[in-house]
């Protein structure tokens, strides 16, 4: 099921501002920065996208998967789809 608008808009600005601090990652490379400030940058963007990732998996359970369930539509592929995405991201 597709992303709903309230998420979207929820998760554009945190993407694009994820973005930004990949272009200010990109300068501090070019710049030949100190190494821990530059680790510093990044750990800060893989964090950023991890808040994403649960925000938009939250939506999923809350909305596709819950009314799924109400539906009775094929619960095991539901949970199997699930449980998939959440090892994939645990990875």
């Amino acid at each position: 099921m597709k992303l709903d608008e309230k998420t979207k808009e929820e998760v554009l600005p945190r993407i694009k501002k994820i973005e930004g601090q990949i272009q200010g990652i990109i300068k501090m490379i070019e710049e030949r920065r100190e190494c821990p400030e530059i680790i510093n940058q990044i750990n800060a963007a893989k964090r950023a996208l991890e808040k994403v990732a649960l925000i938009i998996m939250e939506s999923h359970i809350k909305l596709h998967v819950s009314q799924s369930f109400k539906r009775n539509i094929n619960k095991e592929e539901i949970i199997e789809e699930l449980t998939e995405t959440i090892f994939k991201f645990l990875k």
